[in-house]
């Protein structure tokens, strides 16, 4: 399944140097506002020691982890929402993504400008929000306008429709994120799917510090999580994405023994990876065998014919059952026989669903 995550911020916070830590790709990243025009796409695999468990086990040389898409979008500045910036164009950008990396600048350097001439964590996260709310009013006020008129023919689901952008009107009105806006009703949620909000998307924070404060409290990081205590929706990942980038330059030996002497466990990258991927509600299943071991992103609670459609729509279309076996059994006991010789391997009907960390054989026929 398409995974998009989109990196937006000011112009000048760091977005492009960590798309480029990210990606390993040579984006230009300079020190002026809308260096980043066109948006630049880069496929990250997603961190998972489990896949080297498995190939060990299967005898495998072949490992294919999931990924997933980033994309360094422009930098917003105020007035975007109007046109300001291209604004258009970079909402535009933001619209086509699953979730939002929004890179907030927390350090002092004077060779690095910023558009306000000041470090304000707080101020820089309420000019983002607040342009991507103005978007969305206006795409709600538009709908709202069309909804008024077609109610008054008295059709009852278009009245329906209309109180529902009223009432979603006057809740983004108030300043309030579209993801926080409580939809129960079947029909809402299908319209509000339909308009393709950008608060509605779901948000990750990366707080980029100075590196000399990688193990302390920046001043500027403490700043940003008070600013953002009231939102019960936030994470915030602090790392410095110029450090990231050169470490994801180094050679995996030499990228150990640095982070050793740094006194790091992992890059701060792997860990916003992995809370990438928990932001978007998704989980793994494993295939495993001689050939190759795969791991697969799926949405959670989703059922083994439509976990199976992810690898091929004939998967899903000629279900006929799952071989299922988890991953600790699989590891523990040795391997796919083994594990059908203890009964830890179960046939699984339409109605599974598939949990974190199977390890699955599709059966099917078309």
């Amino acid at each position: 399944m398409g995974i998009r995550c989109g990196i937006v911020g000011l112009p000048n916070v760091g977005k492009s140097t960590l798309f480029n830590a990210l990606s390993n790709a040579a984006v230009d990243a300079q020190n002026y506002p809308f260096c980043t025009i066109d948006p630049n796409i880069g496929n990250v695999s997603v961190p998972d020691p489990r896949l080297n468990e498995l190939a060990t086990i299967t005898k495998t040389n072949t490992i294919i982890p999931s990924y997933i898409e980033f994309v360094d979008i422009a930098g917003l500045v105020a007035g975007a929402s109007k046109g300001e910036g291209l604004g258009n164009k970079f909402l535009g950008n933001i619209r086509e993504t699953d979730a939002i990396i929004h890179v907030v600048r927390c350090f002092d350097n004077k060779d690095i400008t910023h558009v306000s001439n000041e470090i304000n964590p707080g101020d820089d996260v309420d000019t983002i929000n607040t342009e991507l709310l103005l978007a969305d009013i206006q795409t709600v006020e538009n709908n709202l306008a069309r909804a008024e008129k077609k109610s008054k023919a008295a059709d009852k689901e278009e009245i329906q429709k209309r109180d529902f952008l009223k009432e979603l009107f006057d809740h983004l009105n108030a300043m309030r994120p579209a993801r926080n806006f409580i939809v129960e009703d079947e029909s809402c949620i299908i319209w509000m799917k339909e308009l393709h909000l950008l608060t509605a998307k779901p948000i990750l924070y990366v707080a980029n510090i100075d590196e000399s404060e990688i193990h302390s409290e920046s001043k500027y990081l403490e700043e940003l999580k008070q600013h953002l205590s009231g939102d019960q929706d936030f994470d915030i990942i602090p790392l410095c994405s110029a450090l990231e980038s050169e470490l994801s330059q180094l050679p995996d030996e030499e990228l150990r023994d640095f982070l050793s002497d740094l006194g790091i466990a992992e890059p701060a990258l792997d860990k916003l990876i992995r809370s990438s991927y928990s932001l978007l509600e998704l989980q793994t299943y494993f295939t495993a065998g001689e050939k190759e071991v795969r791991s697969w992103s799926i949405k959670k609670n989703l059922k083994a014919p439509q976990a199976a459609g992810v690898i091929h729509t004939d998967f899903e279309r000629g279900f006929i059952c799952a071989e299922v076996v988890s991953y600790h059994d699989y590891v523990d006991l040795g391997g796919e026989l083994a594990s059908k010789n203890a009964g830890k391997m179960k046939l699984e009907g339409k109605e599974y669903v598939v949990q974190e960390g199977d390890v699955i054989h599709f059966r099917f026929n078309v």
